[in-house]
């Protein structure tokens, strides 16, 4: 793959290269993996979480939080420009997808169930993060 190409000159291949199947599935493909299975979900380190794609911050330790719905939680993004925004009308249900806005890599789903802080839930696949400890 060409380092030198930007994320959005990313073809199907470069990201199959790239990625393992199972991050392409995810990330790429919109896929979700079994809940209560993520290896991020029972973190409970100070870092940051990284888009598993780009590198790009998308979430911090400090608004993580157990939701109890099998899938790593936050309150808030990093920062509202990391995050894109897509209605989700998939599986008959009436969901917003959320992406990195840097490459557009599928992360989960936000829900307006949050704790008192946002009122807001990222619902995140560990898959489509990487963590960068800081302890």
């Amino acid at each position: 793959m060409d380092k030198s190409k930007q994320f959005s000159e990313f073809t199907e291949a470069d990201w199959q290269e790239s990625l393992t199947q199972e991050e392409f599935d995810i990330c790429r493909k919109q896929g979700t993996e079994a809940p209560f299975s993520g290896k991020l979900l029972h973190n409970k380190s100070t870092g940051d979480y990284n888009c598993t794609c780009c590198q790009t911050i998308l979430f911090v330790s400090e608004n993580k939080y157990d939701s109890g719905c099998g899938w790593p939680s936050f309150d808030a993004p990093a920062n509202e420009q990391a995050i894109r925004y897509i209605e989700d009308n998939s599986h008959g249900m009436q969901r917003t997808e959320i992406r990195c806005r840097q490459c557009d890599s599928h992360l989960g789903h936000v829900f307006n169930d949050g704790p008192k802080t946002t009122g807001e839930r990222f619902c995140v696949n560990s898959v489509s993060l990487h963590f960068n400890n800081k302890n």
